[in-house]
C-alpha cells in the first residue's frame, strides 16, 4: 500500500477537537456588506479554525496566543490573510473581495471534468477521489462515477464513450505514463499506481482535449503534481493487507522539499480467510517505493522530480474449461520503474518555458500452464521501455488570451517472446503542436490548434486539427462546443506482428452546458465520435475497421440541500458499434453498456468525528459472444445488469501527538451477483461466468500522521 491509504482516511474526517484556551470570533462579509456563509477561517500553521455560519459569523477556540495570521478563503473570492491578536477577545471583521476573473471569465470545458485544489470550475476535488466509497482512493475508480466512463471491472483501463482502455492515455505533468496500471491477470483488473494526493489537479477529458496531447483516440487523464508542501511530515499505516510509511521534508528556506515512501502489500493472509474464486498460487505480493524532489528555482520557476518502483508477484489456479477436472495456472512477475523530471519558468516578456523528460521500463514474466500429467507450460516475456522529452513555449496575450507551441520526442523499445520466439520493434515518434486560446470578450473564447505526428514504425505522418468554442451566459452558466481529430498507433501486440499498419483515427463532436455555483453543479453533454482505420485481425492484420459512438450525459452535484450531506448523481446513455479485430461486422462491443449511472452520498457526523459514505453504481448488460449461435447473431446476447453498493465509515482520534484514523470499508456490500461475460470451451459445450474474484472486499486499517495539516481540505469538503 502507498501513502494514498494514509490520506484516504486522514482527510475524511474533521480534525480533533482543539485543546484551546483563547476564543476567536468574528464575521465575514463581501464588499457590499452581505454576510458570507461557508467561508473557511484558520490560523496559519495550526489546526485551529472554523467555517462561517449563515449570518457570516464564526467562532472557535485555540491554544495560540498573541499576534497570529488569520486566513480566510472562499470559492469565487480572493483569499485573504490578516494579522490579529487572538488573545484580545475582540471580534475580527473580514471583508472578502470578489474574484472577478474566476467568476466572469469563460473557460474551455467541453469534454473535461477537473479535480483541483484551487480552480472554481472543478466538479470533483482530490479529497472527493479518496473519500468516495467503493473507489478505494483509486483515481480511475472514482472517475468511473462520472459520466462517460464504463463499469468495466473485469479488465484493465479506463473505458470512455465507446473506446477501449488503450484509447485512454495518462499523463503526469504533461509526460506520458506508459503503464499507469499494475499488471492484470485474466478477469482481474490491475489497480492504478498513483495516489490522488500526489496531484494538485486532475483533468478527466472524455473528448475534445488540447493539441498539447496526442496518441489517445478517446480520452486523456491529465495529472498535475503538487508543488512544495506547506510543512514536513511523516506517516505510518497498518491494515489487513499490508504496511506503509513515508517521510516528506521541507527545508528551512521553504524552497526545497524531498520525500521517500515505501509500502508492502500481501494479500495471501486475507485470501486464507476470505476464499477467492481463483486459488492463489503465488502471492499476491507487492513491494513499492517512491521518491520526490521539488525545488523553487526562482520566484517563478519550479523544478520537479518524481520516481517510483514496483515489484509484484502474483498467480492463481482455476478450474480448466478445456480439460474438466484439471486446473489451469497463471503466474506473473512484474517490475515497473517510472521517472519524471519537469521544469517551468517565466523567461520574460510574458513568455513561459516548460521542459520535461521521463523514462519508464516495464517487464512482465508470465507463466501459464494446464496442470496435466504432462504439463506444457507457456512462457511469455514482455519488456517495454519508453524515453520521452518535451518542450513548450507559451505567451500571454493581454489579460486572458494565450498562445502555446512546442514539440515532443518518444523513443520506444518493445521486446517480447513467446516460448522463446521473439517479436520486437523500435519506434521513433515525433510531434509538433501549436494552439491559441483567444478571448474575443471575457465571456466568449475560442481555441484553435493542431498537432502533427510522425511514427517511424508506421512510416506515416498525420495532422490533427482541433477547435473549441465557449460562451458564458452569466457568472455560473456556460455553453461549449468542441471538434477535433485524434490519432493513435495500434497496440504493441499488433505492431509486433505487422509493421505495415497505419494510424487509427477518431473524430470528436461535442456540445455541453454547465452551471456551477458554490453549492451546486449541473452539467449535460451530447457527443458523436466517428472511428476510422481501426485494426482488424482477420483475414489478416489491416486497418479496415471502423465504428461510431454517440450519446448524452448528465451530472448533478449538491452540497447544500441537506445538512452535512454531499452527494452527486451521474447518468450516461451510449449508443456505439464498431467493426474491429475479429468482428464480422459492426456490433456493440463487449465492454460497452447502453446505460450507466452512479449515486455518491457522503454524510458527516460531527459529534462523533465520523464520516459515512455510500456509492451505488448501475450498468445495463454488456454484449458477449456465444459461439453456438450463427454468425448473424454475433454479440447478440447480453449479461445481467450490473449493481454494486460500496460503503465506508471512518473514525478520527489521536495517539500521543499523531492524528490517527480507523477505517472500515466494504465494496459490493450487498453481495450482488455480477457477471461481466462468459468464457466458452473450444467446442462451445462448456462455459464459465466471468465474475469478481471475491464477491466483496472488506478493508480495515489504522493510519497515523505526524505533522501534516490538511484542515482546509476537510473544511472545503463539508
Amino acid at each position: 500500500m502507498s501513502k494514498f491509504n494514509l490520506y484516504l482516511y486522514l482527510l475524511i474526517c474533521f480534525p480533533l477537537v482543539s485543546l484551546a484556551q483563547n476564543k476567536v470570533t468574528g464575521k465575514v462579509t463581501d464588499s457590499k456588506k452581505h454576510p458570507l456563509a461557508g467561508v473557511n477561517i484558520a490560523i496559519r500553521g495550526t489546526y485551529d479554525g472554523a467555517t462561517t455560519t449563515a449570518d457570516g459569523t464564526f467562532s472557535f477556540t485555540t491554544s495560540a496566543s498573541g499576534d497570529q495570521i488569520i486566513s480566510a478563503s472562499f470559492t469565487g473570492y480572493q483569499p485573504m490573510d490578516l494579522k490579529a491578536n487572538v488573545s484580545a477577545s475582540e471580534p475580527i471583521n473580514i471583508v472578502l473581495k470578489n474574484n472577478i476573473n474566476a467568476l466572469r471569465v469563460v473557460t474551455i470545458s467541453a469534454g473535461s471534468f477537473e479535480a483541483s485544489d484551487d480552480k472554481k470550475g472543478t466538479v470533483l476535488k482530490p479529497l472527493d477521489i479518496v473519500t468516495t466509497a467503493g473507489a478505494g482512493a483509486d483515481i480511475v475508480n472514482a472517475i468511473k462515477t462520472l459520466p462517460g466512463a464504463q463499469q468495466t471491472n473485469d479488465r484493465e483501463g479506463l473505458f470512455v464513450r465507446g473506446g477501449t482502455g488503450y484509447e485512454t492515455q495518462t499523463l503526469i505533468d504533461g509526460m506520458l505514463v506508459r503503464n499507469p496500471f499494475s499488471t492484470s491477470l485474466p478477469d482481474i483488473p490491475g489497480r492504478g499506481r498513483f495516489s490522488p494526493f500526489l496531484f494538485k489537479g486532475t483533468t478527466f477529458s472524455s473528448g475534445g482535449y488540447s493539441a498539447q496531447y496526442g496518441q489517445a483516440l478517446s480520452s486523456a487523464l491529465i495529472l498535475e503534481s503538487t508543488d512544495l508542501p506547506t510543512r514536513s511530515s511523516s506517516s505510518l499505516g497498518l491494515s489487513v493487507i499490508g504496511v506503509n510509511g513515508g517521510v516528506d521534508k521541507l527545508t528551512k528556506d521553504k524552497k526545497t522539499s524531498y520525500g521517500v515512501e515505501a509500502d508492502y502489500t500481501n494479500l495471501a493472509p486475507y485470501f486464507n480467510v476470505v476464499k477467492p474464486k481463483q486459488t492463489p498460487s503465488l502471492g499476491p505480493e507487492i513491494i513499492g517505493t517512491s521518491a520526490n524532489f521539488r525545488r523553487k528555482t526562482s520566484s517563478t520557476g519550479m523544478l520537479k522530480f518524481y520516481g517510483y518502483g514496483n515489484w509484484t508477484k502474483m498467480g492463481f489456479n482455476s478450474n480448466s474449461l478445456e480439460y474438466p477436472g484439471y486446473m489451469e495456472s497463471f503466474k506473473v512477475h512484474n517490475n515497473n520503474v517510472y521517472t519524471n523530471l519537469t521544469y517551468r519558468e517565466n523567461i520574460g516578456n510574458d513568455w513561459h518555458l516548460y521542459a520535461g523528460a521521463s523514462f519508464s521500463i516495464n517487464t512482465d514474466n508470465i507463466h501459464t500452464d494446464t496442470l496435466l500429467k504432462n504439463p506444457a507450460p507457456t512462457l511469455i516475456k514482455v519488456r517495454s521501455t519508453l524515453s520521452q522529452s518535451k518542450l513548450m513555449l507559451y505567451k500571454n496575450l493581454g489579460s486572458f488570451s494565450v498562445v502555446r507551441f512546442g514539440g515532443e520526442y518518444q523513443y520506444a523499445i518493445e521486446n517480447s517472446s513467446f516460448n522463446g520466439r521473439t517479436a520486437n520493434y523500435v519506434d521513433n515518434y515525433t510531434a509538433a503542436f501549436a494552439e491559441g486560446d483567444i478571448y474575443i470578450t471575457p465571456s466568449l473564447v475560442g481555441r484553435l490548434g493542431g498537432r502533427a505526428e510522425y511514427s517511424s514504425i508506421l512510416a506515416k505522418m498525420n495532422f490533427a486539427p482541433r477547435v473549441s468554442l465557449a460562451y458564458k451566459f452569466d457568472n455560473y452558466s456556460q455553453f461549449s462546443l468542441a471538434y477535433g481529430d485524434y490519432y493513435q498507433k495500434p497496440e504493441p501486440q499488433y505492431l509486433r506482428f505487422n509493421n505495415y499498419l497505419g494510424y487509427m483515427k477518431a473524430t470528436h463532436y461535442i456540445a455541453s452546458f454547465q452551471r456551477i455555483s458554490n453549492s451546486y453543479t449541473f452539467r449535460t453533454e451530447v457527443f458523436y465520435k466517428k472511428y476510422k482505420d481501426l485494426v482488424k485481425t482477420v483475414p489478416s492484420y489491416n486497418n479496415n475497421g471502423d465504428g461510431y459512438a454517440k450519446g448524452v450525459e448528465v451530472f448533478w452535484r449538491d452540497r447544500k440541500t441537506f445538512k452535512n450531506v454531499d452527494y452527486w448523481i451521474s447518468y450516461s446513455y451510449l449508443d456505439t458499434k464498431r467493426d474491429y479485430l475479429n468482428y464480422p461486422f459492426r456490433v456493440q462491443p463487449d465492454f460497452a453498456a447502453n446505460h450507466t449511472a452512479s449515486i455518491v452520498y457522503k454524510y458527516y457526523l460531527s459529534k462523533i468525528s465520523t464520516n459515512l459514505g455510500l456509492t451505488y453504481t448501475f450498468a445495463t448488460g454488456r454484449p458477449y459472444y456465444d459461439p453456438n449461435l450463427p454468425v448473424d447473431k454475433f454479440m447478440s446476447e447480453k449479461t445481467m445488469t450490473y449493481n454494486a453498493v460500496g460503503v465506508s465509515a471512518s473514525y478520527l482520534t489521536s495517539i500521543r501527538k499523531a492524528f490517527t484514523i480507523f477505517v472500515l470499508s466494504v465494496s459490493n456490500a450487498l453481495g450482488n451477483k455480477q457477471v461481466f461475460g462468459y468464457h466458452y470451451s473450444t467446442d462451445g459445450l462448456r462455459r464459465n461466468e466471468i465474475t469478481p474474484n471475491v464477491p466483496r472486499f472488506i478493508y480495515l486499517g489504522m493510519f497515523m500522521n505526524f505533522g501534516i495539516d490538511r484542515r482546509q481540505d476537510v473544511l472545503n469538503n463539508l
